[in-house]
């Protein structure tokens, strides 16, 4: 059932390059670099799938396998028109970009973008589109995968947050129900763009960039150089909208108003963001030449890392030390559970919190059983010890990284904000991966294991280590179940 489901994927991923192949030959460009990985990818993907296994169930850790080897794959496979046109010399280093384009981190090696072909250009951005939401959700949406049961299995897997559940009966309309929300506020987006006068493909580009929250740009300075506050505005406020858990989308589409404004995660990130834009703001008024252009700078960095975008308006290399802090604080953060944001998560950061005060109060009042609320329900020790395991494991990760990548004898605050920036999917870090920078100084080695920290970031941790235990491959040991 595995490869099956992995055969399907990867069929998929061949459809999808008919895109950016049509967009180079739009532009006069060789359609090679995408028709040979699509043949490849057909071929690969018919014979994992030709045949339906008879063993139809899909168990949990059937799941897990699934998400982390079909995001490998989609990735060694995605990478092939990078090498094969050759915009970039090296695979691992092909890989590392598009890992980095699904997993929606924006990362880069490349140090030069406005001069690659515009159909390579159009399949970098694509990629964070597609993993924005899920590249298993998107296969979901538009392909049977043989069971209701089997596809939530599989989106508990691969969607961030604490907690997944069904909008709808069936977890294909699920599926669909997220991408029709997602695909509707992106054409809006390109919409807007294109109203201030953005040309077309540039709007694209941004708008999958702020969907997916990635950040990859056709721009070698990024949003910044349009030096446009409507374009600034409009992407900020829709790299905020795509921060939310998209569950609250249909709830106001279902007219479930109160559901929406009674949600905690959604008001502790609005508060985050207005902290955070306002400490910032008057952290660097002395920078700018107003106090508005201070607020337009301050808004527009708080969006794109809080959400872990990494689009960037000014190199806030060069801000203050305070104002950076914020930034790497918000990088942890990240945005809420459901959406396509990366980091922590909002959500965990508020039952973390509440936790520590339920704590304290035990302490002080030993015989008190104080009980822990979320979004207006009890949270049961499952839940609670969940975050803890998430955040213990995601430490040790985060450490074991930092002193991997500190081999490289770079500085410790690129090191250190390098892995930041990929395990939560954030793109740029600090000093040399600042937002000017990029990561074509580290060795292929450091690379291989930051697209690894990207992928366990995407994949929430867990589905990533998982494939290294020995009973994710021994075929007889018995499975449990995911319940519906």
């Amino acid at each position: 059932m595995i490869g099956f489901a992995i055969g399907r994927i990867l069929l998929v991923e061949a459809a999808l390059l008919l895109l950016p192949m049509a967009v180079a030959l739009g532009y006069g460009e060789s359609p090679v670099p995408y028709l040979l990985p699509a043949a490849l990818l057909v071929l690969c993907g018919g014979l994992l799938s030709f045949k339906k296994p008879r063993q139809a169930s899909l168990f949990a850790r059937d799941g897990l396998a699934v998400v982390a080897l079909a995001w490998i794959a989609v990735s060694l496979f995605g990478a092939l028109p990078f090498y094969i046109s050759g915009s970039i010399e090296s695979f691992v280093d092909c890989f590392f970009e598009t890992v980095s384009g699904f997993t929606t981190t924006g990362a880069t090696i490349l140090t030069e973008v406005e001069s690659l072909n515009r159909g390579i250009l159009f399949w970098r951005s694509f990629t964070h589109w597609v993993g924005g939401m899920g590249v298993l959700v998107f296969v979901m949406a538009i392909l049977p995968m043989g069971g209701d049961g089997h596809g939530m299995h599989m989106l508990r897997a691969e969607m961030p947050g604490p907690a997944v559940g069904k909008l709808v009966s069936r977890m294909s309309d699920t599926a669909k129900i997220l991408y029709g929300i997602y695909l509707v506020m992106t054409v809006i987006e390109i919409v807007l763009l294109l109203a201030g006068g953005m040309p077309l493909f540039d709007a694209c580009i941004h708008s999958f960039g702020s969907a997916g929250t990635g950040g990859f740009s056709s721009r070698n300075l990024s949003v910044g150089a349009y030096n446009n506050p409507y374009f600034e505005i409009v992407i900020g406020i829709f790299m905020l909208l795509f921060g939310i858990n998209f569950n609250l989308y249909y709830f106001l589409l279902v007219r479930r108003f109160r559901d929406v404004f009674r949600s905690e995660e959604l008001w502790a990130y609005v508060l985050i963001v207005a902290t955070a834009v306002a400490a910032i703001t008057l952290d660097i008024v002395h920078m700018y030449e107003s106090v508005g252009t201070s607020l337009r700078h301050a808004f527009f960095q708080v969006s794109s890392i809080i959400t872990t975008t990494g689009y960037a308006t000014v190199d806030f290399n060069t801000w203050p030390t305070f104002s950076k802090a914020i930034l790497v604080a918000l990088m942890f953060i990240g945005g809420c559970a459901g959406s396509t944001a990366g980091g922590i998560k909002v959500a965990r950061v508020v039952i973390l919190q509440k936790v520590s005060v339920s704590e304290m109060r035990r302490m002080l009042h030993p015989n008190a059983v104080p009980a822990i609320q979320f979004e207006g329900k009890p949270l049961n020790e499952r839940s609670i010890r969940g975050v803890h395991l998430f955040l213990a494991v995601y430490l040790m990760v985060f450490v074991a990284s930092c002193l991997l990548v500190s081999l490289e004898q770079l500085d410790l605050v690129t090191t250190f904000t390098a892995v930041a920036a990929c395990i939560n999917n954030v793109g740029p870090g600090l000093e040399i991966v600042g937002p000017m920078g990029n990561f074509s100084s580290f060795s292929p080695w450091s690379k291989l294991l930051l697209s690894f920290d990207m992928l366990v970031g995407r994949l929430e941790i867990f589905p990533m280590l998982l494939l290294f235990a020995p009973s994710i491959w021994k075929r007889r040991l018995p499975s449990r179940r995911l319940v519906d």
